[in-house]
């Protein structure tokens, strides 16, 4: 009888641990959709953390939900109307066109007239705006946001709510189950539903240690969207919540920035609010899509974009490349988190070498502190091609704005990073108008005055241990 030594089994398991990181490396280079930066990325980390980088990837490593959703969500993205019957598509200055082409592809979306919109002070004015809303709704309220607190702001828009549905208005209300998980241990989530609101939770689960074998869990539905009466829509970066932000309140205050639109355009965002209440467990409502709104004379061309990993790959990054591209004299971009693909910063240091003026906001104090270290390891390159860049102080800037030429602006859910760009669910609306995008260059230009400007000889004379951190953080972008 041959026996088998400790020395052998040690090189059984050896050989076996290596064809598992190979198949597992063979996973990430082939998936569809993603980076050569991302491949690498992945290969390096399976590689040099033998068994956890395996374990890393399967549970992080792979853009899906989970099959079911996935296949609900293209199968309603083939079935859903894309566009009301016989809408004419908007006049667009020619610089534009091809930066609002790439938006309305993502969901076949064509860009639309007659918009207007008013860009609010804070995050009070915000919730107050949509109280109102609710409170003169004859028809229908349809909520959704990635956070929501039972703080002051969150139980004022939940009673808007219960208001509403007791005088006989259809209001649905959909929360993203991470995001918003201390909302639904929440009496209010309770009161909410006994007061006739209907309700569903986006990516909901309730054993996370076994759902993880079987779908990511941190792919959410980052999404910020209102729809009232077919008519007013919400777009911006603001969750349901008070600016002291209860579950992250040392960052306090967060600062975001939020449009209420009146016009066509709230039909594409009923479209993103209906597929998105189908597929995660709601009744039929496409009925809401039989809709024709009206196109008034004047106002604004704009359009939707539903990004996520089920939609158009990397539709965020282009569309924010194309915008860049389109400009001739000044950028300011504002976000919170700065972790880019290599195009996308490519593209805004190109902008500034080539003479735009291109300003750059971002947290001076992260809520991540992985993210603010990557975030650094692109400051070098950025003041070296004349970009400024400046830290917002007091608070957690969470505002998401890009603006050209104080003309065309993409405003929404999205940060600059690659969760935004390749998990997250997100929504943004691109339009063109000098009144509101100057509206909201202004606000982006208060934002600046209450920044500090990082110094280009500040940043040359970091430590080598300093930068080292930073560097080795950012070269895990891909993943971030």
């Amino acid at each position: 009888m041959t026996t088998v030594s400790w020395g052998s089994w040690g090189a059984i398991w050896a050989v076996l641990l290596i064809l598992l990181d190979l198949a597992t490396i063979a996973r990430a280079v082939t998936r569809e959709h993603r980076s050569p930066a991302s491949r690498l990325a992945w290969s390096v980390v399976i590689m040099t953390l033998p068994v956890v980088g395996v374990v890393a990837y399967f549970f992080l490593g792979d853009t899906s939900a989970d099959r079911k959703s996935d296949r609900k969500l293209k199968d309603l993205r083939r079935e859903l109307p894309k566009q009301p019957n016989d809408q004419p598509r908007a006049a667009l200055p020619l610089l534009y066109r091809q930066a609002f082409a790439r938006a309305a592809s993502v969901n076949g979306f064509l860009p639309l007239a007659g918009n207007r919109a008013d860009v609010t002070i804070d995050s009070n004015e915000s919730i107050d705006w949509l109280v109102a809303d609710i409170d003169a709704a004859t028809d229908h309220a349809h909520l959704l946001f990635y956070i929501w607190l039972a703080d002051d702001n969150g139980t004022r828009v939940a009673e808007a709510m219960i208001r509403a549905a007791r005088r006989g208005i259809k209001a649905r209300v959909i929360v993203d189950g991470l995001g918003s998980r201390k909302l639904l241990s929440d009496p209010l989530w309770m009161r909410m539903n006994e007061g006739g609101v209907e309700t569903v939770v986006a990516f909901a689960f309730r054993f996370p240690l076994l759902s993880a074998f079987i779908r990511r869990l941190d792919i959410r539905n980052h999404r910020k969207i209102v729809v009232i009466d077919h008519a007013i829509t919400y777009v911006g970066s603001q969750n349901c919540a008070d600016a002291a932000f209860r579950v992250k309140k040392k960052f306090a205050p967060w600062v975001d920035v939020m449009l209420r639109v009146g016009g066509p355009v709230a039909w594409q965002a009923q479209r993103l609010f209906v597929s998105d209440w189908m597929v995660h467990g709601g009744d039929d409502i496409a009925r809401y899509l039989d809709h024709e709104p009206e196109m008034p004379k004047g106002g604004f061309p704009a359009v939707m974009a539903g990004t996520g990993p089920t939609e158009s790959v990397h539709a965020v990054p282009d569309m924010m490349q194309m915008l860049l591209a389109s400009a001739q004299k000044e950028v300011i971009i504002t976000t919170p988190y700065y972790v880019p693909s290599e195009a996308l910063h490519q593209q805004i240091c190109a902008a500034a070498l080539r003479g735009v003026y291109v300003r750059l906001n971002v947290p001076a104090t992260n809520d991540s502190l992985i993210v603010a270290f990557a975030s650094r390891s692109f400051y070098r390159s950025l003041l070296k091609a004349g970009v400024d860049v400046y830290e917002f102080q007091p608070g957690l800037l969470h505002a998401k704005i890009l603006s050209v030429d104080g003309t065309a602006a993409l405003v929404g859910s999205p940060n600059l990073d690659q969760r935004s760009f390749d998990l997250n669910y997100e929504n943004s609306m691109m339009l063109v108008d000098e009144a509101t995008v100057g509206t909201l260059r202004e606000k982006q230009k208060v934002f600046l005055s209450m920044s500090d400007k990082v110094q280009r000889e500040v940043v040359a004379g970091w430590t080598v241990p300093r930068r080292l951190l930073f560097n080795s953080i950012g070269m895990l972008a891909p993943l971030l």
